[in-house]
């Protein structure tokens, strides 16, 4: 930032934290941009291409014209399929009138804080979390509350830790399942127990982040926590089409919540972004009335070899503890053994120590635990060829051995 105007931004933007995930991202392009051979780790983004028959229907929408302002809280055609989906996958059932169409699901968690949170409210975010739910809380001018976790308890909170988070001031908890960045699933049986603590705090709204719904590896698969009638009409489902179907860049996101909290969420829409891109809403159509099977179920596949490969070369790897991750395409290894070594001048006394060193070292881009609320991990992201996990893991093998 330039400090010459820092005086002159707003206070808001000045306690805001950047993105780690992007700034991460910028720093691998620009070592790219000088020719280095840099093996980027650090976004959430596959390498598979959007589905043809998704393309195609973006295509025909361009030639059916829609290229104006589309409806504020998205197409009457997408928001039926939106509830077709919650219905078919979910078993929870939504009017349309409850479904709010975004610029992706980052969108959609922006407009609910911002609708439910007032100053002073307190916000519960289970650690680790995923890096812009702080800041979300933070612009709503609410007050976060993060609730530690541990690999003991694979990364996920417990019923009594809730029960012990809850206060007056507690407006809302928000969390991921599957999880960014631990890949930490809740099972049916522990969603069951917090709903029912939840259910004793009504006055506490849950923001359920879904957006890895598809990307599970447990036999049991995805249970949403709506799905529990007692907490129904207290909890807003966040979710999307950029992981599972490949849509990244075409930023559709979407929330299935009480009516008043969806006109709300249309309401501040309305005077920030509008409605959301024309022709992706379009596609998107599409994309969710299709059979998840034919288009999610061959990147499951893939994401489930490359976890093993990876799980596997972590384990190799002196000094790296690594929880398993049943779901979504991260690895979240436990770095602390390293804190405290050093290599030549450069010393490693945390997570972004560490990242910056394996970038400097290994050129792999990897992402500081400590933006995502530990400090003792790192995170690495296995949406990419097993070719390219495997070198990456060998230098980043390579690299930490040289840490003395």
């Amino acid at each position: 930032m330039d400090n010459k105007h820092t005086t002159e931004l707003s206070g808001r933007i000045q306690r805001l934290e950047p993105s780690a995930t992007l700034l991460m991202s910028a720093k691998v392009r620009e070592l790219k941009a000088q020719g280095v051979d840099v093996i980027s780790l650090s976004l959430g983004e596959t390498d598979f291409f959007t589905p043809d028959v998704i393309k195609a229907a973006a295509k025909k929408a361009i030639d059916d014209n829609y290229s104006f302002y589309s409806p504020v809280a998205g197409y009457p055609e997408l928001k039926k399929a939106v509830c077709h989906k919650f219905k078919r996958d979910n078993n929870l059932t939504y009017e349309p009138s409850q479904i709010v169409v975004s610029t992706g699901a980052k969108n959609s968690i922006y407009n609910v804080m911002q609708v439910l949170v007032d100053a002073g409210d307190e916000v519960l975010i289970p650690a680790p979390y995923w890096v812009s739910y702080v800041e979300i809380v933070k612009l709503a001018e609410g007050t976060p509350v993060v609730m530690p976790t541990s690999i003991k308890t694979n990364y996920k909170i417990t019923p009594e830790q809730l029960e012990k988070a809850i206060t007056p001031r507690t407006k809302a908890i928000i969390y991921s399942s599957p999880s960014n960045p631990t890949g930490a699933v809740y099972t049916r049986e522990e969603l069951k127990a917090l709903a029912a603590v939840f259910a004793r705090h009504p006055h506490v709204f849950i923001i359920s982040d879904e957006i890895y719904e598809h990307i599970n590896f447990t036999a049991e698969g995805h249970t949403s926590i709506a799905e529990f009638p007692e907490v129904y009409p207290q909890t807003i489902v966040v979710n999307g089409l950029a992981k599972a179907y490949a849509m990244t860049g075409w930023r559709i996101g979407f929330i299935g919540a009480a009516q008043w909290i969806a006109k709300a969420c249309e309401n501040l829409q309305g005077q920030v972004t509008s409605g959301t891109n024309s022709v992706a809403q379009i596609a998107a159509v599409t994309a969710l009335m299709a059979d998840p099977k034919e288009i999610v179920k061959p990147m499951v596949g893939t994401f489930a070899a490359r976890r093993e490969l990876v799980l596997k070369g972590l384990s190799e790897i002196p000094g790296l503890k690594t929880d398993t991750p049943y779901g979504a395409f991260y690895a979240f290894p436990d770095i602390s053994a390293y804190k405290g070594k050093s290599f030549g001048d450069v010393k490693i006394n945390n997570s972004d120590d560490l990242c910056l060193y394996l970038l400097s070292e290994a050129h792999v881009g990897l992402v500081a635990g400590s933006s995502f609320g530990n400090d003792n991990c790192i995170r690495l992201s296995y949406a990419a060829s097993e070719d390219t996990l495997r070198e990456a893991l060998r230098r980043i093998k390579e690299a930490l051995a040289k840490l003395k």
